[in-house]
């Protein structure tokens, strides 16, 4: 089951007796874990029939006896084990799993890695529980993440704002909840979240960042393209070159793929790139001044100044320094 279709049923309290959480993104399992600890039970079933417990200090004895409690007055019990994955032994749970109490309700948070789909206990995880892996978000997916989870909170944010949000803070998606959370505090609800707003409180440049960089690169604005590299100079621990040479890097990447395409509408270049159909104009623009042998030669220059900027064969330019040198040779 996916993320939506588990909350969707936790909501019309349509429960199963476990839950197996597990994979590299926590937020998702958090949420679910919250939506589960805060509404499956009343709160004052809560006191006597919910129970957490932490891997660290928890075995599977343990947990297989705390679930198989009776409910006192109430329906069912709700039993959360958090940090699993220090569980020694957790292939123990599956002599639970394969008779579970059907007045528990069990939810297994195994954070930061999967068990192995190889292994039998895996097998029977799939057949006897739902389970969920949590995965990270691709950068390019976060864009339209951040937009979605807005307008839940009924809220809207401008593609640019998405997208400095998403280049300033990653795939990290706790760190961008934080964030978003300050700036929902700052404008009503219905409101959209702008450029602006994101600018003067988040602390990122609508003007000077990568996103615009690539929007200049793409229509060949020399002028423009120079007066970032200048500020990226000027500001090089909140602007790092590994981060921007990762920018254009998937920038000209994505470009060979658009010349590539046989077939350039915009709904097919969006779904072939992976992008946001709000951009495929911009690789539109940027095909008439790069081809394909450009583009080719481009992403070469761009694999020798990333190893310049780990220290291989440069002994004294600066970050600023290099990328300049290189954005000279993209628009040269």
């Amino acid at each position: 089951m996916n993320f939506e279709n588990i909350l969707s049923d936790l909501k019309a309290k349509k429960y199963h007796p476990v839950y197996f959480l597990m994979g590299e993104e926590s937020f998702f399992i958090d949420a679910i874990t919250d939506e589960i600890a805060k509404n499956c039970l009343d709160d004052s079933e809560k006191d006597f029939n919910q129970y957490v417990l932490y891997g660290k200090d928890t075995s599977t004895d343990t947990i297989i006896s705390t679930a198989k409690q009776f409910p006192l007055m109430g329906e069912r019990i709700v039993v959360i084990v958090k940090e699993a994955q220090h569980i020694r032994q957790i292939e123990k749970l599956q002599a639970y799993i394969d008779q579970p109490q059907l007045s528990t309700l069990l939810v297994i948070c195994y954070k930061n890695k999967v068990i192995d789909k190889r292994k039998a206990f895996s097998k029977v995880l799939s057949q006897k529980t739902v389970v969920f892996e949590s995965k990270k978000l691709y950068d390019n997916q976060v864009p339209d993440w951040i937009v979605n989870y807005l307008k839940g909170q009924h809220f809207s944010i401008s593609q640019k704002a998405a997208h400095l949000l998403s280049e300033y803070l990653g795939n990290d998606l706790n760190k961008i909840i934080n964030e978003l959370g300050k700036l929902m505090l700052l404008v009503p609800p219905e409101s959209e979240i702008s450029a602006d707003i994101v600018e003067r409180n988040i602390g990122i440049s609508k003007d000077y960042n990568n996103f615009e960089l690539t929007k200049a690169l793409s229509q060949k604005d020399v002028l423009k393209s120079n007066q970032i590299a200048n500020y990226f100079a000027k500001n090089p621990n909140a602007n790092p070159i590994v981060v921007t040479l990762g920018t254009l890097f998937n920038f000209f990447q994505k470009l060979l793929l658009f010349h590539v395409a046989k077939d350039k509408s915009p709904r097919n270049v969006a779904s072939v790139l992976k992008v946001n159909p709000y951009f495929v104009k911009e690789y539109q623009h940027a095909s008439n001044h790069y081809g394909k042998r450009q583009c080719m030669t481009i992403i070469s220059l761009i694999r020798e100044y990333d190893l310049k900027a780990k220290g291989l064969n440069n002994h004294s330019n600066t970050s600023g320094e290099l990328l300049k040198e290189l954005l000279f040779k993209i628009l040269h």
